[in-house]
């Protein structure tokens, strides 16, 4: 009996150790971060790359060993303890932001992979970066004669017929002598300008009103214009701008009744994919444009994107319920691999009064 008794505990105290055994082989190393986000508050754009380390402690049962550490950004570099950190020890993980190029507001994280017990963690950097002071040379780049602006391209944006629109961009006499604007004007008759002052002051900031009004022949899509203005500078007096714009007609606000009545563009398939073809080869393809309205369509404009497309419309009015031809002739000349080129449609439409369709194809040599 006695025996018996003494197999019994043998047997039960094997049970408890190979229990235990299997229950700390299950466990993991856990990190415990003393905070999982750091503020660095305000930082200059022009200070040296800010850095500040995470620690942590391995809380677990078994070491910890951190494989990568993956920044959000290119403009966070990070580090992390290469070495295993053992159950009680401590490790860190690092993160290096430069905030060179970057003003504003920022919040970048960091995704540490490890053997623990979480594999993946994630921690955040935040803070503000106050902009550097820039010199006049740094804001107004382009330079005619004395004459200082930012570039010599002004982009009025995306308009509308609805009425005209002003920009106002900045000017610097970046010499030691006064200049004045002479107030002659190369331009569209669509195009004006104004000058505040007239007579611009040495190492003094002034303006260029230009004022675009989008109502003129042929307006609809992307538009890019040359102006010359003249100073009465000894040299250098001729000063040019490149003005653009991208502009589509103005619809006024329809009730849900006026919608029902107007015409509608429908266009089935917007997309043509001519295959391969090679370079020496001109591929036509149709598209198929529908008045799905109860009015007369009218199609304003039709345009390509490239050169190499070639458009032709078959009918500009189109009655409700009939349909128009468009045909597009792909010149593969000059062209190399994997093309896409689109064709915008204007229209009266005043819904959708812009939609575009594509022409897929690769040119082969």
């Amino acid at each position: 009996m006695g025996q018996i008794l003494h197999k019994m505990r043998i047997f039960n105290l094997l049970v408890l150790l190979l229990s235990g055994y299997i229950a700390s082989a299950q466990e993991k190393g856990k990190l415990k971060f003393v905070e999982e986000t750091f503020d660095f508050g305000e930082v200059r754009e022009e200070a040296d790359p800010i850095i500040h380390q995470f620690e942590f402690t391995n809380t677990g049962a078994t070491p910890i060993i951190i494989s990568n550490v993956k920044a959000s950004c290119g403009c966070t570099t990070p580090g992390w303890s290469k070495e295993p950190v053992l159950p009680g020890k401590k490790g860190f993980v690092k993160a290096q932001y430069n905030p060179m190029n970057r003003p504003g507001a920022f919040k970048k994280s960091l995704t540490i992979t490890s053997n623990g017990e979480n594999p993946r963690e994630i921690l955040y950097i935040q803070g503000k970066v106050i902009p550097k002071v820039k010199t006049v040379e740094e804001e107004l780049r382009a330079k005619s004669g004395a004459l200082r602006m930012k570039n010599k391209t002004v982009n009025m944006g995306r308009v509308t017929t609805q009425k005209a629109v002003v920009r106002q961009i900045d000017v610097y006499n970046d010499s030691d002598s006064a200049f004045s604007f002479t107030g002659k004007v190369l331009a569209p008759e669509f195009i004006n300008l104004s000058f505040e002052p007239t007579t611009l002051q040495p190492k003094t900031k002034g303006k260029i009103n230009i004022n675009y009004d989008p109502n003129f022949q042929n307006n609809l899509g992307f538009q890019n214009h040359n102006v010359k203005f003249f100073t009465d500078e000894s040299d250098e007096q001729e000063k040019e701008l490149n003005v653009m714009a991208t502009i589509t007609e103005y619809f006024a606000p329809l009730s849900q009744e006026e919608k029902q009545q107007a015409p509608q563009l429908n266009i089935p398939n917007r997309i043509s994919d001519i295959g391969k073809i090679s370079k020496n080869t001109v591929k036509e393809t149709q598209f198929t444009l529908t008045n799905g309205g109860k009015n007369n369509l009218n199609i304003r404009k039709v345009m390509s994107n490239c050169n190499c497309v070639i458009v032709q419309l078959q009918d500009y009015d189109v009655k409700p319920g009939e349909s128009t031809t468009l045909t597009a002739e792909f010149d593969g000349q000059g062209r190399r691999g994997n093309q896409l080129k689109t064709i915008t449609i204007y229209s009266n439409d005043p819904v959708a009064p812009t939609q575009t369709v594509s022409i897929k194809a690769v040119v082969e040599n």
